[in-house]
């Protein structure tokens, strides 16, 4: 969300979220009386209230009378919430990096594997068309629309999967995989050598082979993983998975 875009709401939920992930207060600890946080950000204790609120529907603030507003600790938070995604983006990327590769091993090489038994033409038109504008982004000046075509790629898998909860899950996850996209295509050459993979998992799910796919998927995250640790945007000991 760009800055001139945010409610007065928007912004505090967004400068309380990033301060709980950035450890300003201990988990388990207090957070400050509402007096004193309205008038360090500037707004009304009415502003601050329904921003607390915000942050205890995404796990991150536990309300209780006489005992007042206790920050939760990391395990407690969604961390499918797109916000909190970006909060951990800007505080701990390296973490979220290595998170999102788990989360990706775990998840789109069965994916994959369900696809290739269930994929209808319509789900293979779509991942041809995904892998084609892929092939034009990575063409294009300054590989324009690159990510955003990757991700698309991957999200049309998971649809693919006839599985509507790892839809939902890849459209959800969307801000992680963005970050970790632009990571990966920082190192040279990652772009034009993913292409082949990304074409051989969509032969492999039209041609109903559930073992090619899965593992040409496997073949895509595990080289990624390694673009990740070369990437100048990254430190040399960094390892996340990206496509």
């Amino acid at each position: 969300m760009a800055g001139h875009f945010l409610t007065t709401h928007q912004r505090v939920v967004d400068e309380l979220g990033r301060r709980i992930v950035r450890g300003v207060w201990e988990p388990g600890g207090p957070l400050p009386v509402e007096g004193a946080l309205a008038a360090d950000i500037g707004v009304s204790r009415g502003v601050v209230r329904e921003a607390v609120k915000a942050l205890v529907a995404k796990g991150m603030l536990h309300v209780r009378p006489r005992t007042g507003t206790r920050v939760l600790p990391p395990e407690r938070w969604n961390h499918l919430d797109r916000d909190v995604l970006r909060w951990k983006q800007a505080g701990d990327a390296p973490a979220l990096l290595r998170d999102t590769g788990e989360l990706r091993r775990i998840v789109e090489p069965e994916a994959a594997r369900l696809a290739a038994g269930r994929a209808g033409p319509d789900d293979v038109r779509v991942l041809y068309e995904s892998l084609a504008s892929m092939e034009a982004a990575a063409a294009a000046p300054g590989r324009a629309g690159y990510v955003e075509a990757d991700i698309a790629f991957h999200r049309a898998l998971l649809d693919a999967s006839g599985n509507r909860l790892l839809g939902s899950l890849g459209r959800a996850v969307e801000i992680a995989l963005e970050h970790s996209f632009l990571v990966s295509t920082q190192t040279p050459g990652a772009v034009e050598a993913s292409l082949p993979g990304h074409r051989a998992v969509v032969r492999a799910v039209e041609a109903r082979d559930s073992v090619a796919a899965s593992r040409a998927v496997l073949a895509l995250i595990e080289a990624a993983e390694q673009e990740i640790a070369q990437s100048p945007a990254m430190p040399s000991d960094t390892a996340g998975g990206t496509v």
